[in-house]
């Protein structure tokens, strides 16, 4: 690409750019090669103008960095006002074709579930379609394991174009507020975007949740454009605002849920597997058996059928999608049913809103007690922990608090948080041994959900990843009851 290029991908300053061009862009010094234009990118503990140097020694031919990051190579230098954005522009010119029709959710909840639900209706309705977030990349022929829920730009603008060479014409991904925030989806063409609730999640990043709303804003007021469709659940405390905020941008504002006005949700039968859904979209009635547990499921169904329909799927099609959809990993996987009937789920939740939800989802086929095994990760927002011990003493029977993944915290003190505000509940650090009691403990009718680390299978503590699955341990807990 030609650095004169950069003044119609990028909007920089044509006066401001050197002769010549570059191969690649990385924003990893440790990742340069001859040729590539390095951005550095200011950090929250480090600034990437700290490698500037490093990089032009890598073979780098320039460098482009906020306009008053202090960098001294001896290559050229550019200057960017928002070189974040810059970077994902830059990188969606560089590395070509996306998909021709992608979907985007945003949400503090239900965001992998989303995307898995759309990708299998856009496959249901014959399409090649792949889903991108939290646990990986699925597309036909393709699975690669995630360790973000937004990749960089850089990597993500290469998956995109790897999986249009592939064949893959239709994607849907998710779009976290630190991807939102940090740029990553810029430059991404979207069809259709998407919003699921808003729940405490991420106050170590953002300052408070203004500012974390109006990072989720930005899918709406600066990726979709206007006369775009956005599809809202209609029925959660933030919905209002987001309708708002799409509505201000210019979108056409498609609700979904018991308020909603384009698929409106009458009537739910929950069963211990399944539900019966009752709703309505253009006039008709539609009844739909969906395969999975919990009013939060159905929630994220709507949304995906909004987002395929919006993507030109039948209504029809989509809606009879719905009754052959499986739940995204760790989310309320049913591991097993114990001899006398009780049953363990594992479920990704890890946020107030989201425990609150999986547990009041489990309650209306439980005629026993209902269970939990949960903790709370470190150096992360610590002000959750109370909530959501408040959340597990009031809407379960049994509470186990254990350790999620403490990194660089004191385990102890994260369980102390915790138990603050469920002193009943019973502590045990070691995760391992916290699943089988809690498996051992249960009796006829009981539901056990253990939350939090849900698909993962590692826990950090000090610093050190090691090898730890939920559902491992949760299927040798029930073969150690059954011998």
């Amino acid at each position: 690409m030609r650095f004169s290029d950069l003044t119609a991908v990028a909007g920089l300053a044509p006066d401001a750019l050197p002769e010549g061009g570059f191969s690649g862009v990385t924003a990893d010094s440790r990742l340069v090669a001859a040729g590539d234009l390095f951005v550095a990118l200011p950090g929250s503990t480090t600034d990437g103008a700290a490698f500037a140097a490093d990089a032009a020694v890598k073979g780098a031919v320039a460098v482009l960095c906020s306009p008053d990051a202090e960098v001294s190579v001896d290559v050229p230098v550019i200057r960017a006002e928002d070189p974040r954005r810059a970077l994902a522009l830059i990188a969606a010119k560089l590395y070509g074709p996306q998909p021709e029709t992608m979907v985007a959710v945003t949400g503090t909840a239900g965001k992998t579930s989303v995307a898995a639900f759309t990708r299998q209706i856009f496959a249901q309705a014959g399409l090649k379609a792949a889903a991108i977030g939290t646990t990986g990349v699925i597309a036909p022929g393709v699975s690669i394991e995630g360790a973000l829920t937004t990749p960089d730009p850089v990597k993500l603008h290469r998956i995109l174009a790897d999986l249009s060479v592939a064949g893959i014409t239709h994607g849907a991904m998710e779009a976290s507020s630190h991807g939102l925030d940090q740029r990553r989806l810029d430059g991404v063409e979207l069809a259709a975007a998407g919003f699921t609730n808003l729940g405490r999640d991420h106050l170590d990043y953002h300052p408070d949740m203004e500012s974390y709303f109006a990072s989720k804003m930005r899918l709406f007021d600066t990726l979709l454009g206007a006369g775009k469709p956005a599809v809202i659940f209609a029925d959660d405390a933030w919905s209002a605002r987001a309708i708002d905020a799409a509505q201000a941008a210019g979108c056409d504002v498609l609700t979904v849920g018991r308020k909603g006005a384009f698929i409106t949700l009458k009537r739910v039968e929950h069963e211990q597997h399944k539900q019966v859904v009752e709703l309505t979209h253009d006039g008709e009635t539609h009844r739909i058996v969906l395969p999975l547990a919990g009013d939060f499921q159905v929630a994220n169904a709507l949304v995906s059928a909004g987002l395929a329909i919006a993507a030109g799927v039948a209504p029809k099609t989509a809606f009879g999608a719905l009754e052959h959809i499986e739940g995204a990993p760790g989310r309320l996987d049913l591991i097993g049913t114990a001899r006398n009937g009780a049953v363990v789920y594992v479920d990704y939740a890890h946020k107030p809103e989201a425990l609150e939800q999986v547990l009041e989802a489990v309650r209306p086929f439980t005629t026993g007690k209902v269970a939990v095994v949960f903790g709370c990760g470190g150096d992360r927002d610590p002000g959750k922990r109370p909530i959501m011990g408040e959340i597990a003493s009031r809407l379960a029977d049994l509470v186990y608090v254990t350790d999620d993944n403490p990194r660089s915290e004191d385990p102890a003190a994260i369980r102390a948080a915790i138990m603050a505000a469920v002193p009943g509940a019973t502590e045990i650090g070691d995760r391992r041994a916290a699943i089988r009691t809690a498996v051992a403990a249960l009796s006829t009718g009981d539901t056990l959900v253990i939350a939090g680390k849900g698909h993962e299978t590692g826990q950090t503590t000090g610093g050190v990843t090691r090898h730890f699955s939920d559902h491992e341990e949760a299927r040798a807990a029930l073969s150690e009851v059954a011998a």
